[in-house]
């Protein structure tokens, strides 16, 4: 936000430097990001430099200095054409010092070209011979000092400036032409000289994005009287009433609506200082109608729209238009003011007539109703609107204006009021109309304004300073809270300018915050915290999900974040071709970011492929996991259930190509089941099974189900081919999970045994057995360790055979065994009984039989 210091002394005395001031507000919690210096000394110490850009340790400061002696108010008398040039001109001119003749190519002097001497004369400003300007013809701003020269036989050393060489916009078109109060021979930087504040608004004091609102902080912080400016208005037409009305259909949307009317306005341009104005708090100047809304919204806050009276009129058939705001009906459009056609979602509001929407409320106007050159009759609006509704509007519709930043942040009802008043009086001012008795008010949702209680006791506990109720009181008085104290209890009332004040305990903050900036946060000891300290706990859950972390990227894999929002059309990918949709009960958003990011996900792996997809194009090798809730709705209603989930893809190589070679053979099912594997070990967790599964998304006879006791972890296995048609991929086989992440903390021991490292070698030897060919390998491991007890310290197939010494239906499955005693070296003997009991009961309870 720009703040000319100029237009913030129509509030309020500055007392303070410019470069202090600035200090203050920063320190205030509105940061200074920059002072523009336009005309107004330097402060001392600061040396102009080629650009004109200077800078400080604690704000950036740049612009142009307007030497007092050099730059002056002229009066123009005569533009005389120039003898050899048909696009210059020989201004004669009084500097106040005598008459010179100065030569010059602004286009806006050519009307007056030849006529002699002028009936009124020009007001401008005039450089002399030896002042540092802004060069008007190389880009951006560079210093440059006059110096006498010859333009097509002609003398120059002086010149009359424009917007650009004065440092107050980029416009080199033409010359600046002041207000004809403009004193001749005064030094310009006394008549319009000035300095900017570029302040950075941020959300919590989104009521100060205009002048008098910056102004109640300079009030209150340097203990001055705020000079509101005045709402009267010069009423001397015939009542609005009967003349327009207004109509509101959801108060939640639109809490309030204010209309005025001034009829017999001439559009001209606006006095040069308003231009000026408008140009340094950085708006484009039009004309006084326009003007007066762009004025009154930077100067008061409250953005206002014009409408042309007799547009609306002649829309109802000449009657008296009616004023209705509402939600946008399906598939209606809109052209607004920037030229765009527009598509309108439901949730929009309008404001319209009987024949259909007239503006996007809050945000931009409609083309057809703006004010134009040939307007006569003003309807003017201001209005509150629900800021939350605004915000989503101008995301759905990808568009932004100055009124849409003040209203998609908060704008308190009663600035509408406030707003028209202000407007419709400048408009008076400027074009000459009269303004209709009264003012049309609906105002069917009043703003109720917070009370909050604060005493000593909590801006001690909370601020850590002594401040009497008096010292509160004072502060928040500054602010223009309605204060009344009973004993160490200081009540205030949030003024009705400020939605930022909440109720209870979070009113109390906002307080205090307030109490805290305008005291100084500065000023502030620094001391060491008074109160106990809470018990130092650990948190269980979070350390087994964060040991988890650490296993599988131990194990190779990566992990990602994504979004939690999503659509059912992209969990829909998951599905073959040619299924039905999914259960469609999802948790959705009333106010989505985006139209594809409109429901809370019910899947995990959904999120994670949709990483696979973008990487697979950049990466050979993919190794993801994601740990992160899944939602769904509650059965009554209310806050929705989330549910820990886990999610591991794998695809490609089984290494990454190196120097030192690799397996490149793709991944497939067992290496997930083989990660999986060691990810249960990890975490202690030994009962862990996998079974034959067929499910969606994966493919028949590649998936199995993930077993903990009598719960169903979930299930892995490789994408079906039906859905990796959804998916760009490559050919390389994609396996996946999806896992009951709660289920397998619940399952981590809170202590698990470990064992020394062993001090006597193991009896180490191979069983090879035939089953029959749908005998799992597991259950074959399951009796091996059942029976080999604690001299059994490790089982490990490493062959499976299926051939001609094999019986059909039969497979040969061959084991590693290590036997091993923790006291001493176990003999054959012994190795052999445990090896003895192993077969045994492989043939009393699986029908195995020993290979040979």
């Amino acid at each position: 936000m720009l703040i000319p210091i100029s237009w913030l002394k129509d509030f309020v005395d500055i007392t303070l430097p410019i470069e202090e001031l600035a200090r203050v507000l920063t320190m205030a919690g509105l940061e200074v990001e920059e002072v523009i210096y336009v005309g107004l000394p330097f402060p001392e110490g600061q040396i102009e430099g080629r650009s004109g850009a200077h800078q400080r340790p604690e704000t950036k400061v740049s612009g142009i200095e307007w030497d007092s002696d050099k730059i002056v108010v002229a009066a123009v008398h005569e533009v005389m054409p120039h003898p050899d040039a048909d696009r210059l001109v020989l201004c004669r001119l009084d500097d106040g010092g005598g008459e010179q003749i100065v030569l010059t190519g602004a286009p806006n002097l050519y009307p007056y070209k030849g006529k002699g001497a002028l009936e009124k004369p020009l007001k401008v400003p005039y450089a002399r011979e030896g002042a540092r300007i802004y060069d008007g013809h190389k880009p951006g701003q560079v210093l440059m000092t006059l110096k006498r020269a010859k333009i097509r036989g002609v003398e120059s050393y002086s010149m009359i400036c424009s917007e650009k060489e004065l440092g107050i916009s980029d416009d080199h078109e033409g010359i600046i032409v002041l207000d004809d109060d403009a004193p001749v021979g005064v030094p310009l930087v006394d008549y319009m000289g000035d300095a900017v504040f570029d302040i950075a608004i941020t959300p919590n004091i989104a009521r100060d994005a205009n002048i008098l609102g910056v102004a109640r902080e300079v009030t209150a912080l340097t203990n001055q009287a705020l000079r509101s400016p005045s709402y009267k208005f010069e009423a001397s037409g015939a009542p609005i009433a009967g003349q327009a009305a207004v109509e509101i259909t959801n108060p939640e949307l639109n809490p309030r609506f204010v209309l005025g009317l001034i009829r017999d306005v001439k559009i001209a341009p606006s006095p040069y200082w308003v231009q000026r104005r408008l140009l340094l708090a950085g708006m484009r100047p039009i004309y006084n109608i326009v003007d007066a809304t762009n004025y009154t919204m930077l100067e008061v806050g409250e953005p206002l729209h014009a409408f042309d009276y007799d547009v609306l009129v002649e829309r109802v058939g000449g009657k008296a238009p009616k004023i209705i705001t509402r939600t946008a009906r399906a598939g209606e459009r809109l052209t607004t003011l920037d030229g765009e056609e527009r598509t309108l979602s439901d949730f929009t509001v309008l404001v319209c007539d009987s024949e259909g929407a007239l503006a996007i409320a809050g945000v931009m106007g409609g083309a057809e109703s703006e004010v134009h050159e040939g307007t006569r009759n003003v309807l003017l609006e201001g209005a509150a609107w629900n800021f939350i509704n605004i915000r989503r509007t101008i995301a759905d519709q990808r568009m932004s204006s100055e009124a849409a930043y003040r209203f998609s942040r908060g704008v308190h009802p009663a600035m509408a009021e406030r707003g028209v008043r202000r407007g419709v009086e400048l408009m008076r001012q400027w074009s000459g109309g009269v303004i209709a008795e009264g003012l049309i008010d609906n105002y069917p949702l009043p703003s109720s304004d917070p009370s909050v209680e604060v005493t000593p006791r909590d801006v001690q506990r909370w601020l850590g300073i002594e401040l009497t109720p008096e010292e509160i009181a004072d502060i928040l008085r500054r602010l223009e809270f309605n204060v009344e104290m009973n004993g160490n209890t200081v009540r205030a009332t949030s003024p009705d300018h400020r939605l930022d004040i909440g109720a209870g305990v979070t009113g109390v903050a906002d307080l205090l915050e307030e109490i805290a900036r305008i005291y100084g946060y500065e000023r502030i000891p620094e001391t060491r915290m008074a109160d106990e300290l809470p018990p130092q706990t650990g948190n269980p859950a979070l350390e087994k999900e964060e040991h988890m972390r650490d296993l599988l990227v131990e194990l190779g894999m990566q992990e990602v974040v994504n979004y939690r929002l999503t659509s059912p059309e992209r969990e829909a990918r998951l599905l073959p071709i040619g299924t039905g949709p999914v259960d469609a009960s999802y948790v959705r958003l009333a106010n989505p970011i985006a139209s594809d990011r409109h429901v809370l996900r019910r899947s995990l792996l959904s999120s994670v492929l949709e990483v696979v997809e973008l990487n697979a194009r950049n990466r050979e090798r993919i190794a993801l996991f994601e740990i992160g809730p899944v939602f769904r709705p509650s059965q009554d209603g209310s806050l929705p259930v989330e549910v820990l989930r886990l999610a591991i893809a794998l695809t490609g190589p089984r290494a990454q190509l190196s120097w030192q070679g690799g397996d490149t053979t793709a991944m497939d099912f067992y290496d997930l089941k083989g990660a999986l594997e060691e990810l249960f070990a990890g975490l202690h967790i030994d009962t862990v099974r996998f079974e034959p599964d067929e499910t969606t998304p994966y493919h028949p006879g590649k998936c199995a189900q993930i077993i903990l006791g009598d719960n169903r972890l979930g299930t892995m296995g490789e994408m079906h081919p039906l859905v990796r048609e959804h998916y760009d991929l490559p050919e390389t086989p994609l396996i996946v999970a999806e896992l009951d992440l709660q289920l397998i903390l619940d399952a981590i021991p809170g202590r698990h045994t470990i064992r020394p490292v062993p001090a006597f070698p193991p009896v180490l030897e191979d069983i090879a057995v035939i089953v029959d060919e749908n005998m799992p390998a597991e259950r074959v491991l399951e009796v091996i360790e059942g029976v080999g007890g604690k001299m059994l310290v490790e089982v490990r197939l490493f062959d499976v055979y299926r051939g001609e010494q094999i019986e059909a239906g039969k497979k040969s499955l061959a084991y590693s065994l290590a036997y091993q005693a923790p006291d001493r070296t176990l003999t054959d003997k012994e190795a052999a009984k445990i090896r003895g009991r192993i077969i045994r009961r492989l043939e009393q309870e699986l029908g195995a039989q020993l290979r040979s």
